[in-house]
């Protein structure tokens, strides 16, 4: 399958990850929330259609944290839409690579999850509780 990447744009946000985020039934994350305001990451492309986006947070210390991965539901070729978001994440993971270190994900979904192993992380504790507050 050929994939093509981008930088997220400025429209993204709106116009197609909160529409996917309600798809999978969950709630989209705050713009202002995501790295560089939702334009800190890529998109994954198949034939100039988006078919999964992720973000990167490069922190002040060794960890970089990839996250807010997030696919089209409405993708019926279940495959593609593995391997898309496995590119995704292999992209990803080499961009923070450069920062050393580690990487950090919270993930719940059980595929995802297993994508992430598959690409060499290790599952750490398990939470049972995001607690953020908006200040």
């Amino acid at each position: 399958m050929d994939f093509s990447i981008r930088k997220l744009e400025p429209s993204d946000y709106e116009d197609v990850l909160v529409g996917w985020w309600k798809e999978w039934g969950w709630q989209a994350p705050a713009q202002d929330f995501l790295p560089e305001n939702g334009e800190g990451g890529l998109m994954v492309m198949v034939d100039n259609k988006p078919v999964c986006a992720g973000f990167i947070y490069i922190t002040n210390s060794k960890v970089s944290w990839v996250d807010w991965i997030i696919s089209d539901n409405k993708i019926e070729d279940k495959a593609l839409r593995h391997e898309a978001v496995k590119f995704l994440v292999s992209t990803l993971t080499n961009i923070c690579a450069k920062n050393g270190g580690y990487i950090y994900a919270l993930l719940r979904h059980d595929g995802l999850i297993k994508t992430y192993e598959d690409l060499g992380y290790v599952k750490g504790d398990s939470y049972t509780h995001e607690m953020i507050k908006k200040i």
